[in-house]
């Protein structure tokens, strides 16, 4: 078994940047020329990566909206829960297939975010030889509570992967996909619109353990050099005071 990807340069190269280079124009917008689709709901398409730059995966790329400068956290909640359970549904649909070892689904937004295409999109991967939960511990999306209910829990992270702040929500029963989506949400308005720290980049990232179903949201700043050089994270000594802060600013949508 692998535990990591071989990235293909020569069809990198070729990958439209939207987000360092807006002159160009947006491949998702020219809906008429999108190949492979693979199920179309409302403003949202699923369609296989024309761009696939890793080996041995099955790289497939869910188009949020039509609206190509909109974000997460300016969806309706109508909208945002058809994302979400169109997208939660493929992403375990996937996960039946024997040629998979594992399937990840993530979310780049922002230039600090490791995309290269700013119009809104999720991707679902099938690895076939990478086993992505070698490199989990649960302990990474344990932290202070910001919302327990039946089911879910969404708090922030005390020992985050990276480091400094991680938020997280762990989801037991499909029933409150809903929920979880509200969660993410609201995460992601207090990164953009209310963080103590000028952030315009995130990362989402799902995660199938067992019978539950985590989701990660983390801000990204410039990645700290003892992370990168040593992979020790940091905790910053502040995280009760945002979690407060959340429910203060939040506290309708997230009682709910």
């Amino acid at each position: 078994m692998e535990n990591q990807l071989y990235f293909t340069t020569g069809v990198g190269q070729r990958k439209p940047n939207t987000i360092n280079g807006r002159n160009i124009d947006c491949p998702f917008c020219k809906v008429e020329e999108l190949d492979d689709i693979i199920a179309v709901q409302g403003s949202m398409i699923l369609l296989k990566n024309k761009y696939a730059t890793l080996r041995k995966t099955y790289q497939t790329v869910l188009i949020e909206t039509d609206l190509c400068d909109s974000e997460l956290s300016k969806y309706s909640k109508e909208h945002l829960y058809r994302l979400f359970r169109f997208a939660i549904d493929y992403w375990l649909k996937l996960h039946l297939n024997n040629q998979f070892r594992s399937v990840i689904m993530f979310k780049n937004h922002g230039p600090l975010s490791g995309g290269t295409i700013s119009h809104p999109h999720l991707q679902i991967v099938g690895l076939e030889d990478v086993n992505y939960l070698l490199n989990y511990k649960r302990e990474h999306f344990e932290g202070i509570v910001i919302k327990k209910c039946d089911f879910l829990e969404f708090n922030i992270s005390t020992q985050p992967k990276i480091g400094f702040y991680e938020f997280n929500i762990r989801l037991s029963n499909l029933k409150v996909i809903d929920s979880m989506s509200d969660c993410i949400q609201i995460a992601i308005d207090y990164i953009l619109n209310h963080f103590r720290y000028k952030c315009d980049s995130y990362n989402l990232f799902f995660y199938k353990i067992e019978n539950e179903i985590y989701c990660k949201i983390i801000p990204r700043f410039v990645t700290s050099p003892l992370y990168i050089g040593y992979s020790i994270a940091q905790v910053a000594d502040n995280i009760e005071d945002i979690a407060n802060q959340i429910v203060n600013i939040y506290r309708k949508d997230l009682h709910n």
